[in-house]
């Protein structure tokens, strides 16, 4: 410490020079010259010696890990430098809590001086350095005002809808006469079309990821550099051909992203103060989105869509080979789980739809201590709702008094309760205005001394209540009469778009997707009649559900021809292709064979206690031979 106090020591000088952003050209900025002109002058007056001029041009002085920075830390640990100017302290760093260790620990801990010229600030001087906590604190306070302010200005252009990223999202260019808006790039439109169309027809992102590899196309960060951007070589430096591998991040990338709906997002991941530099992720449903900014590669509805097939996890086709077009939609009636696809145990039919039932997924996992099988064949399924889908199909086209009517089944309730909130929305809207001068006409009184101020207090306290009142209870009205009017042009929407399907005759997953949100499936219900009867409910897309059906399930095994037991020879219906005896001598042989396998059993048990006793008798016998 002796070292720093003799004030006639020539110092070996490091000049330090820091500007947050540059001026735009290649040189350095006018700043940084002013810095080092000021610095170079007071180096000669003291005359001391300038070891060496460290630059950081364009780093925040919230962040210490600046290249120059650095390299003057690392000279200073060598004994290079024992001297440290900078203009002012806010060149040093403007985060207190990382600058104070500098000056109070590190800089004397290695013998050197810190100087900031203009702020008097000079560790020899400890009266001076008593109020340099402070000036560190003013200029933090000073990066965070400057944060929040470029924060609120980008926000405020991202809410007017305006692009702010340094590249346009693959699929895009930014519009040469407003680089804020992006326009469709003809080029790759196509791949991002077909991308959503893959997953609308049920493909999973592993699939569709193999699906572009094939087509050698290039990959998001590979037409980026192509197209001029920076920063993306380094990716395919050793291996050209990683140029056409798509991941399936960037898959899922796009098929996740509101931008190809034509909607701006924003916010997905948010440092929680200027400080920190983690940036944890936000789920999709949480970022921030600006509808309607753009063009859009794909329609909203197909975009929502596939959204809910990703977050429902779908399995597509199993192990099997069955097309599982139901997945993701179908659900358990009474635990809300998932169904799912699975073998009925049966072989050699000609289709393999009807080797597969559905069965609730809880049920599967936990057995009935939580809910009940709920099992459904595939083949009753299929049936149940192509049936459902051509009969609103044909009532749309051709029947228009059947879709008057449903149109009033769909929308009395919700008309008749609309007019009764739109009769209290103009009843509250009265209120609020009267509320209004009711404040004014009291706060006239207070002001006249017509009333005193304690009765002020307590009217306007009583008034005040009864507004956030109505206003909430205004906002609750709004809301509904919204999700009526809704209701109304929905069924006029389902109508439109189910007169596309008019006499299908197979089903697939891209139909099942752009007409259904779910299908809920009951337990079976055995009549006192001795038949069976299963209830499925279908909520469509736009109205949701309309009316239950009614199935008759299928017993699969009796689609089978009979055969003869080939013990008894008794002809009987078989439950599988490679039935060979009738139920009665299945149960005697069954029996059998597990009688036979008992034995066998018991018989291996006695030899392998024959051998440990006779193993036993020479291990004794040795023993007692190498005693003796």
């Amino acid at each position: 410490m002796a070292g720093i106090r003799m004030e006639n020591k020539i110092y070996e000088v490091g000049m330090y020079c820091r500007l947050s952003k540059d001026d735009g050209t290649d040189n350095e900025s006018a700043s940084i010259a002013t810095q080092k002109s000021i610095l170079t002058d007071y180096v000669k007056k003291q005359g001391w010696h300038l070891a060496k001029t460290y630059v950081d041009d364009g780093y925040s002085g919230t962040n210490f890990q600046r290249p120059s920075f650095q390299n003057m830390i690392k000279d200073i640990e060598s004994g290079l430098i024992n001297c440290v100017i900078t203009k002012d302290l806010s060149r040093l760093g403007r985060n207190y809590l990382d600058c104070g260790p500098y000056l109070e620990v590190f800089f004397p801990e290695h013998n050197v001086r810190y100087i900031a010229v203009n702020d008097g600030v000079d560790t020899l001087n400890k009266s001076a350095m008593d109020i340099t906590p402070f000036r560190n604190i003013l200029n933090e306070m000073y990066s965070a005002d400057v944060s929040v302010k470029i924060k609120s200005a980008y926000r405020a252009r991202f809410q007017q809808g305006k692009f702010m990223g340094t590249t346009a999202p693959y699929g895009y260019v930014k519009d040469p006469a407003d680089h804020n808006h992006l326009l469709i790039d003809d080029k790759v439109a196509h791949v991002v079309r077909e991308i959503f169309d893959l997953a609308l027809a049920g493909n999973g992102i592993a699939k569709i990821r193999k699906h572009i590899n094939k087509q050698h196309i290039l990959r998001p960060a590979a037409y980026a550099a192509e197209q001029g951007a920076t920063g993306y070589e380094r990716y395919f430096e050793e291996n050209e051909e990683n140029r056409y591998i798509w991941s399936e991040n960037s898959v899922r990338g796009i098929l996740r992203s509101p931008i190809y709906a034509g909607n701006l997002a924003g916010y997905k991941r948010i440092a929680a103060n200027m400080k920190s530099k983690k940036r944890p992720s936000k789920l999709p449903e949480e970022w921030e989105v600006i509808p309607d900014t753009h063009e859009g590669i794909v329609t909203q509805e197909e975009f929502d869509t596939v959204q809910q097939l990703i977050t429902s996890r779908r399995l597509p086709e199993n192990k099997g080979g069955f097309e599982n077009i139901f997945a993701g939609v179908i659900k358990c009636a009474d635990c809300g789980y998932a169904m799912r696809a699975m073998s009925a145990n049966r072989r050699k039919r000609p289709d393999i739809i009807d080797c597969v039932q559905y069965s609730c997924n809880n049920y599967g996992r936990y057995g009935n201590i939580m809910c009940t099988a709920h099992s459904i064949e595939a083949r009753d399924l299929f049936n149940a709702v192509l049936t459902d889908i051509n009969r609103f199909a044909d009532m749309a086209v051709n029947d228009e008094k059947a879709v008057r009517a449903i149109e009033k089944r769909l929308t009395e309730t919700d008309q008749s309760k609309a007019k009764a909130l739109e009769k209290e929305q103009r009843k509250l809207n009265k209120r609020l205005a009267e509320l209004d001068r009711l404040f004014s006409s009291l706060y006239e009184d207070k002001v006249m001394e017509r009333i005193t101020e304690r009765n002020f207090e307590m009217m306007s306290g009583k008034y005040q209540k009864e507004q956030l009142e109505i206003e909430a209870r205004l906002k609750e009205v709004t809301e509904t009469l919204s999700d009526s009017y809704e209701k109304t042009q929905g069924v006029r929407d389902f109508l439109s778009l189910i007169r596309n399907y008019q006499g299908i005759k197979e089903l697939d997953a891209t139909i099942i997707n752009a007409l259904i949100d779910k299908i809920l499936v009951s337990e079976r219900e055995k009549l006192t009649d001795g038949m069976v009867r299963q209830e499925i409910k279908i909520y469509y897309k736009f109205i949701g559900f309309v009316g239950e059906l009614h199935i008759t399930p299928t017993k699969r095994w009796t689609a089978l021809k009979p055969k003869n037991c080939t013990v008894c020879g008794v002809e009987y219906v078989p439950r599988s292709g490679i039935s060979k005896y009738c139920p009665a001598c299945a149960k005697k042989i069954q029996r059998e064979k597990s009688n036979e396998s008992k034995r066998r059993s018991r018989e291996r048990n006695r030899q392998a206690c024959i051998e440990l006793s006779a193993k036993n008798d020479r291990l004794i016998w040795n023993s007692r031979r190498d005693v003796f």
